[in-house]
């Protein structure tokens, strides 16, 4: 026993002095919120530098395809062929190809299915009770894969993912050839969501698609990720290769269909009507319609059973999606970049009426002038809205947008907004990441962070005072002081995120707006998200690109706003925790002894002396004045010789220098603040003055490099503070700022006391309807 009982304190011994080791390694680490980002950044390379640019040997694959699609109206499915030309433009040789199979998360064995969590409350809605048991069969069906020459390839199915096996390497700068066969059911929008499907519309008996991930598409390899094969979930979207597309799209005769690109048999498909209305509105300012609304009713009544192919071509795009109805309405308009003219179009059916015929086109216009201003002028020809009830999707030269009027025509502000918003984002997601080609399987926020900073901007310059949901920097509080256990850091990849919306969108907006506005002010982000956006046009970025190319561009050390903003959980708290007010003492007793007379006669004695003055009737002295002596008459703050001999020996010892200050009559403030949130961030201070002026001061955050929680600074002033604001125009995201006052303000809240009332469901213009009516 006294053996085992040895090993037994040895062990702990060991095991304490291993929790001991790592304490003090953990208590060792360097945590200043000012350390550079050195482990979280992937080291430079010659594929991409230290400046955040492409290095020189950077490279790219390249997937083209020429695929046949059919769209087979009667029982809403897809039938497709297509042949891949691959080109392996890596230094590796590959032995095998990935291609993403998106379609999979739709098949009944699918593991979306599997680890999406369900519980039972009190109240289910019909659309949840679908969806506890799922019996919709979307997934591929691949019926062939081969080679060029018609041989059968090996291939295995993961779930949404692909393997091809190559019957030898593939080598760098050789390229490869297969041809795919496939089909899948169309999933009904309204039972089973998703990125794409049909929409339904019982009147008529007509569909709605909107057609994408319709095809086996390559996966991305490159130096970062090697293959990105990481499965699809339904929450990080999709990681692509650039490639030329040639798509034969056959489909109801009676049908108008939208595709990626460019039509190029108009001839054959479009009536002569049709084709002279699209040739003027090339040069049009407004919207021409190409199909009028009543041209659209009158063919929603028929269902042709004969087909028409229509040929799209799109040239260095990384995706294709169309979309394809008989109830479409469409307007065109010319959009000048230069010398060249790139089309804006609308596809919708007349359900979107009045809203898609007043906005929808000069929306999409808008947002192809005002995104090429903040990145690159638009390179492709074309930019298309189509609408669908309840959706926002994106891709090249095309986008699925909801915003649809109630069918009386009318609508809410809330309907108009969303619509005017949704179009504006995921039109402008042609520029993130349709082109500057982001990892969204692995970053959602690269995409949809960097378009809603864009899609504010896009906003603002459509309306003044427009009601923006993400970008103003204060609209992200809420989400910022939320409990630390509910929340994820911007750097955390798409499937992981507590709170998608607010993660990805929300806050990675309102960071770039505080960079811009706050940090590093218009100019200098502007040029720097420019020269970003310029370097990786058609390529592939990353984390460390974006940031390490925000700071070439500008000179300025962000590591510390990264590191808080993007890796923590941290929000901004900064209190004005104390100020002190001083002037300096002028030791001239003409001055100073009359101040300090007036500060004892003001000064508070205390709850007895107050008692005391009625209390007791007389004191002894009073009884009896005899009691009296000299320093009970003797006036301390009179000034006598000796306080003037003092000041005159005390004059004759300055210099010029000394002798202004003293004269300055100038108040010192001391204002300690004090960091309660864990983000650091610049002061921003208005001081107001007596005299109705007030004065900004900006301090930058640097100011926190050696105290992260608590710092002091003396301002100067001639003139006397009356206020003291910390963060005045709401540009930090402080979470609390009920403690940026000095003198303290208590900011009452608001609670509204009423009777509660059934809403009547009406939207405002249907009630001014009934309004005039009643009139």
């Amino acid at each position: 026993m006294k053996s085992v009982s040895t090993k037994f304190c040895l062990s702990l011994i060991v095991i304490s002095l291993i929790f001991s080791t790592a304490s003090a390694q953990e208590n060792n680490l360097n945590k200043n919120k000012f350390r550079q980002l050195k482990q979280e950044l992937a080291t430079p390379n010659v594929y991409r530098t230290a400046s955040g640019a492409p290095g020189h040997q950077y490279y790219q694959q390249k997937a083209d395809y020429q695929i046949a699609i059919e769209l087979d109206d009667e029982n809403q499915r897809i039938y497709g062929e297509e042949t891949i030309t691959y080109f392996n433009n890596s230094p590796d040789p590959l032995t095998y190809l990935w291609l993403q199979l998106d379609q999979n998360i739709r098949s009944k064995d699918s593991d979306a299915l599997k680890i999406r969590t369900s519980e039972i409350t009190e109240k289910m809605s019909t659309w949840r009770m679908k969806a506890l048991e799922f019996d919709f069969d979307g997934g591929f069906k691949i019926e062939f894969v081969r080679d060029k020459n018609n041989r059968d390839l090996p291939f295995t199915v993961n779930n949404t993912m692909m393997r091809v096996d190559l019957p030898t390497p593939l080598l760098p700068n050789q390229n490869f050839n297969l041809k795919l066969k496939w089909w899948y059911n169309i999933n009904d929008r309204a039972k089973v969501r998703g990125r794409s499907g049909m929409e339904y519309f019982k009147e008529n008996d007509n569909y709605l698609y909107i057609i994408a991930q319709f095809y086996p598409r390559m996966a991305v390899y490159n130096e970062v990720e090697g293959w990105q094969n990481k499965q699809f979930l339904g929450s990080g979207e999709f990681t692509l290769p650039f490639g030329d597309y040639n798509v034969a799209i056959t489909a109801p005769v009676d049908h108008v269909v939208s595709a990626t690109g460019e039509l190029q048999n108009g001839n054959t498909v479009l009536n002569a009507t049709q084709r002279q209305r699209l040739k003027k509105s090339i040069d049009s300012a407004t919207p021409v319609f190409i199909v009028t609304e009543q041209e659209a009713r009158d063919a929603e009544k028929g269902h042709a059973t004969k087909k028409k192919t229509w040929q799209f071509a799109a040239k260095n795009v990384r995706d294709f999606a169309f979309a394809s109805s008989r109830k479409f309405i469409w307007d065109a308009m010319g959009v000048k970049f230069g010398n060249r003219t790139v089309m804006a179009m609308s596809f919708y059916p007349k359900e979107g009426n009045p809203l898609w015929e007043k906005y929808s086109t000069r929306v999409v216009a808008h947002t192809l002038k005002t995104y090429s201003k903040f990145t690159f002028p638009y390179p492709y020809p074309v930019a298309q809205s189509i609408h669908s009830k309840f959706i926002g999707m994106e891709y090249p030269m095309i986008c699925f947008n909801g915003g649809r009027p109630e069918p009386d025509g009318t609508y809410s502000a809330r309907t108009k907004f969303g619509m005017l918003s949704v179009i504006i984002h995921e039109v402008g997601h042609n520029f993130f990441p349709m082109i500057v080609n982001s990892d969204e399987r692995q970053w959602t926020w690269m995409d949809e962070g960097l378009n809603s900073f864009l899609q504010y901007l896009t906003e603002q310059e459509w309306q003044r005072d427009y009601p923006s949901r993400r970008g103003p920097i204060h609209k992200i509080v809420d989400y910022m002081k939320t409990e630390k256990t509910k929340l994820t850091p911007i750097m955390t990849n798409s499937e992981s995120l507590f709170d998608f919306s607010m993660n990805a969108y929300g806050k990675p907006a309102a960071a770039l707006n505080v960079l811009r506005e706050t940090i590093m002010g218009r100019e200098l982000f502007d040029f720097a998200f420019k020269e970003y956006s310029e370097r990786w046009m058609f390529r592939h970025p990353t984390p460390a690109d974006f940031f390490r190319t925000m700071e070439d561009a500008s000179a300025i050390d962000l590591d510390w706003f990264w590191r808080g903003w993007f890796y923590s959980t941290d929000h901004v708290d900064i209190a004005l925790a104390n100020v002190r007010w001083f002037n300096l003492d002028t030791q001239n007793p003409e001055v100073e002894k009359p101040i300090t007379r007036l500060q004892e006669q003001n000064r508070e004695k205390g709850i007895s002396v107050r008692r005391n003055k009625t209390l007791i009737a007389q004191t002894i002295t009073e009884q009896d004045t005899s009691m009296l002596d000299f320093y009970d008459t003797y006036d301390k703050f009179e000034v006598n010789s000796m306080d003037q001999r003092q000041y005159n020996r005390m004059l004759t010892s300055l210099d010029s220098l000394e002798k202004e200050l003293l004269g300055s009559k100038k108040n010192y403030y001391e204002l300690t603040f004090e960091n309660k949130g864990g983000l650091v961030m610049p002061l921003i201070l208005k001081f107001d003055f007596t005299d109705g002026s007030h004065e900004m001061q900006h301090i930058p955050a640097e100011i926190w490099k050696l105290n992260h929680d608590k710092v002091t600074k003396v301002f100067v002033f001639e003139k006397e503070v009356r206020q003291i604001v910390l963060d005045p125009f709401l540009a930090t995201a402080d979470v609390e700022t009920s403690n940026n006052y000095w003198p303290p303000q208590n900011i009452p809240s608001r609670f509204q006391l009423y009777k509660m009332k059934r809403r009547s469901g009406k939207n405002p213009m249907q009630l001014e309807k009934e309004m005039q009516t009643e009139k």
